[in-house]
């Protein structure tokens, strides 16, 4: 791979974990688990997009892209889990899943796709982002309100959805050197 080629794959893969910082950002807003004054709206992606204002929560945010980026760049990331557990049963009752793919350089004699736009791309990810905003429409209400912003993140078990999980695939976006799956599961009572 040229170091232009290099360059370009970096930037693309450090511009990606700013965009799962930006899901994430938007899952704490749509599904309430922070108070909407702790957000402010901002344009992006041709959207009007709800952005954390908690000094707590970007930090924190900032605290994991960085981690992030660092694996990404190292090959060493291949899936991103955000769990939503009951702060009761500790029980896992919303996962959103994003399947990271690292796209290879053609073999000898292949023809490489024509490269992505970035207008292309930035709409892939506003279609993530308005998923991730319909999702309320679908999803059980979370009945705890308000999580606390950890000191620091962990790695952990991957979160699966015991009981009664149901799962929906959320739209892709990809770029010239990956390929950002996702998808919500997510535990229907047992009233409904």
């Amino acid at each position: 791979m040229s170091a232009a080629q290099t360059t370009k794959g970096r930037i693309t893969l450090r511009g990606s974990t700013q965009m799962v910082a930006e899901f994430f950002g938007s899952i704490l807003f749509q599904r309430g688990l922070y108070p909407p004054e702790d957000f402010k709206m901002i344009k992006k992606y041709g959207l009007n997009m709800l952005v954390s204002s908690d000094d707590a929560l970007k930090a924190y945010l900032k605290q994991i892209t960085l981690q992030l980026e660092n694996w990404l760049m190292a090959g060493k990331l291949s899936k991103l889990v955000m769990a939503i557990n009951s702060k009761e049963t500790r029980e896992t009752i919303e996962r959103w899943q994003f399947d990271i793919h690292i796209m290879n350089d053609p073999a000898p004699g292949e023809t490489p796709a024509a490269p992505k736009t970035e207008k292309a791309i930035h709409t892939e990810i506003a279609a993530i982002i308005r998923q991730i905003t319909a999702s309320v429409t679908f999803l059980p209400m979370l009945e705890e309100k308000y999580a606390e912003v950890p000191t620091t993140w962990i790695d952990s078990d991957p979160h699966y959805i015991k009981k009664n999980a149901e799962q929906v695939k959320l739209r892709s976006f990809s770029t010239d050197v990956h390929k950002v799956d996702a998808l919500v599961a997510y535990r229907l009572d047992g009233e409904l």
